[in-house]
């Protein structure tokens, strides 16, 4: 792994500690990505009550999200 934060603090010119953010911060927008497009498209395959879709929708965040 540190080999390859140091060859990406190489290519974009740039301390290693500053890749290191850069890296952490585009993996948690990326995350952040992931779990919106999963709730867009549970949303749109819940075809059906309204009701049941938020309910479902909460359980699901609970499962995944542990919230």
């Amino acid at each position: 792994m540190a080999g390859k934060v140091e060859q990406y603090a190489r290519t974009s010119e740039t301390s290693m500690s500053k890749a290191i953010a850069t890296l952490v911060r585009m993996g948690l927008e990326s995350q952040e990505k992931r779990k919106r497009e999963f709730f867009q498209k549970l949303k749109v395959n819940l075809n059906g009550d309204p009701k049941q879709e938020d309910q479902l929708i909460h359980e699901f965040t609970s499962l995944i999200l542990g919230r």
